[in-house]
């Protein structure tokens, strides 16, 4: 039976490397973003059974527009959609290269931490609660975090902080329909949208140097674990964090 995948932000980077292993293997696969162009193109490059659908996973009119258009069981979300927002703005540091600009004011300040939360966090939760009893016996729910959890990142990180602490609950509220929730964390990806352009070689180089495997992650490398944990032998895992990072950050 086709399973039905739904993938925010999956136009590009990650989300898209996420697509294209789930339409690979014969999938129905939803993608969502904000740019419809950018959509379009995924869709015809991908090919196979993908569906586009324009959609700000931090706005609750576009998620309930989004959870009212599909038909059917969900049976994989994998919520993706996010980034860090201080970075659109050119406000985000990457590290003692690339030094942060702090915001001007108290209002600056609160305002660009409301952003991060909803584009990351929020975006989430209300697109898993939106879509949550369409969710299959069965089925994922597979959320794309990041090792700046774990590193002092700001906002951003805070907000990937708080998507790990809040996929414990969920776990724990699908598992009695059978159905896992766990995060993926990605560390340095290099070949995304994610920092906008403004990543340096001096920048480069320092996060591959963490690294165990001195290369820098690729989305191929995250999709892999997606399916995995979308798949038959992954079963009796939920309530997770998953960390793929070269061995930049390690656990016990």
């Amino acid at each position: 039976m086709t399973r039905t995948v739904v993938i925010t932000g999956g136009g590009t980077g990650i989300g898209r490397a996420v697509a294209a292993a789930f339409a690979s293997d014969g999938a129905a696969v939803v993608i969502t973003g904000r740019r419809a162009d950018v959509l379009d193109t995924a869709k015809a490059e991908l090919g196979g059974d993908v569906r586009t659908v324009v959609c700000d996973s931090s706005d609750v009119e576009q998620v309930e527009a989004l959870a009212a258009s599909i038909t059917g069981q969900v049976d994989v979300l994998v919520n993706n959609a996010g980034g860090n927002r201080d970075l659109e703005r050119g406000q985000g540091g990457l590290g003692a290269a690339m030094p942060a600009a702090k915001p001007s004011s108290l209002h600056a300040l609160a305002q660009a931490w409301r952003a991060n939360l909803e584009s990351n966090l929020i975006s989430a939760v209300i697109t898993t609660a939106a879509l949550s009893e369409r969710l299959a016996t069965g089925g994922a729910v597979i959320n794309i975090g990041s090792f700046a959890a774990d590193r002092g990142a700001g906002s951003y990180g805070a907000a990937k902080a708080g998507m790990a602490s809040w996929n414990i609950g969920l776990a724990r509220e699908l598992g009695a329909r059978d159905i896992t929730a766990n995060v993926v964390v990605p560390g340095y990806i290099a070949d995304t949208e994610f920092f906008r352009g403004r990543m340096s070689d001096e920048f480069h180089a320092a996060r591959v140097a963490e690294t165990m495997t001195k290369r820098a992650g690729c989305p191929d490398d995250i999709a892999g674990v997606v399916q995995f944990l979308a798949s038959p032998a992954a079963r009796q895992i939920t309530g997770q964090v998953i960390n793929v990072n070269g061995g930049a950050l390690t656990t016990r």
